[in-house]
């Protein structure tokens, strides 16, 4: 009987659905049941701000990234190099990309500023660029590829492997929708990265080894791009497209719209059979629109907001009322089902406010936990609240007082003593007279 039992769990047990998201960090799953017509095998979206995960299909797989690889490279450099600085094209540079690889047609010994060749790097994705700045930065590809291993990592990558800067195919070098998203969302918070991804075209100067200035590119992210009618979508913002046979068409795109940005990594994606369109783009378009129709945030205090008028100890007259309010806003990230839900807070004050109290003087916090994320603020004095000096004032009267009734009765016996000693005297010498 117990040998019928154990069978029978684990037959149930064989049926139920791998859960994958154990494994990875402050990962909050709001729904993965929406009825999304996503034909990529490989899809993930994400909250940019909170990191929310709002749908995912096979996105903790490992999968080969090809060029949106690009991103980590670009964040390396940008961490690590000044813009204006130049790097120098090497003969092994160039000869480290495959001949069927994008490239920007760079000459040995050209010298270029960093910011072109990011910019050449990420827009048309031209390989070449990849392998100068690895070099630039760390002497090696090897040595850069540790870099981009640390940095991943750092970041909150699990299963993700770099071996070369650009995404030429390697069967080491993988990573997943969900590590990807992380590296977008971290690579976006950068302006100058944000600036360069946005850009729809880019023409690289002439420079002392090419003397045109025909080296024009376009972005290869047909999402940002208005020329691209079937694909260009209003809210797009960036980030990183990528292609190898082996990768299949990629993509990591971004998408903003009333002050929200979503992240979406569209992997192993091809074409509509029907349509002819790219897959990654239609897919994004349709993971951002759902996105964007169905959360939101929600303005849960505003910065400065009185959250309490307290009455403090020790205070003068004019000043013993202190307004404690937000250090900051909190927004909250939710659906659209939970706006008219009224969220509980967490709230601590100091219970022992005593003057003096500067405007800004930290006072307590407020927290609220939403969908398995908290969010925070302090509290602040609002206003200066300033030491009464009443009760010290009387001490020091009394005080004053005290002294002056001591001095007076020292002086007065003083007198008194004397007073005495005189008498004393007075008496001693009047014996000494002899009346006849």
């Amino acid at each position: 009987m117990n040998i019928k039992r154990f069978i029978i769990f684990l037959l149930i047990f064989s049926l139920m659905p791998m859960c994958v998201y154990a494994e990875t960090d402050n990962v909050s799953l709001i729904n993965n049941e929406a009825n999304l017509d996503i034909q990529s095998p490989v899809a993930l979206l994400m909250e940019s701000e909170t990191g929310t995960v709002l749908y995912e299909k096979n996105a903790y797989e490992k999968k080969y990234p090809a060029s949106t690889t690009k991103m980590i490279t670009a964040i390396l450099t940008l961490e690590n190099c000044d813009l204006n600085d130049t790097a120098i094209v090497s003969k092994e540079a160039l000869l480290s990309v495959p001949s069927d690889y994008t490239n920007a047609n760079l000459q040995v010994g050209e010298e270029l500023t960093i910011r072109d060749l990011l910019y050449a790097f990420l827009i048309p994705s031209a390989n070449d660029c990849g392998f100068v700045l690895a070099e630039h930065i760390a002497g090696s590809i090897e040595n850069f590829a540790e870099m981009m291993n640390l940095k991943a990592t750092e970041i909150g990558c699990k299963n993700t492997h770099f071996t070369n800067p650009s995404g030429i195919q390697d069967e080491n070098h993988y990573s997943t929708a969900y590590d990807l998203a992380l590296i977008g969302r971290y690579a976006m918070q950068n302006d100058v990265f944000r600036e360069i991804v946005s850009t729809s075209s880019y023409n690289l100067p002439a420079t002392n080894k090419y003397d045109s200035t025909d080296r024009r590119f376009v972005n290869t992210n047909f999402l940002i791009r208005e020329s691209q009618k079937n694909y260009y979508y209003e809210y797009a913002t960036g980030i990183k497209t990528g292609f190898t046979d082996d990768a299949g068409d990629c993509i990591v795109a971004s998408a903003k719209k009333d002050g929200v940005e979503y992240i979406a990594v569209v992997l192993q994606s091809g074409y509509d059979t029907t349509t002819w369109l790219k897959e990654k783009f239609i897919d994004c378009v349709t993971l951002f629109d759902y996105a964007f129709e169905n959360y939101t945030t929600k303005s849960l205090n505003m910065q400065g907001e009185v959250f309490d008028k307290v009455k403090v100890s020790g205070a003068t007259k004019d000043t013993k009322y202190l307004d404690i309010v937000y250090e900051d806003n909190i927004d909250a990230f939710i659906s659209n089902e939970q706006l008219d839900n009224n969220f509980s807070s967490n709230i601590v004050v100091n219970d022992k406010l005593k003057a003096p109290i500067s405007k800004g003087d930290v006072v307590g916090s407020v927290s609220y936990t939403i969908n398995d994320i908290t969010y925070s603020s302090n509290l602040i004095a609002g206003n200066d609240v300033i030491k009464s000096n009443l009760i010290p004032n009387i001490l020091k009267t009394v005080l004053a007082i005290f002294i002056l009734f001591l001095i007076l009765m020292i002086v007065r016996y003083i007198n008194y003593r004397r007073y005495v000693k005189r008498k004393k005297n007075y008496r001693k010498n009047n014996k000494k007279i002899k009346y006849i």
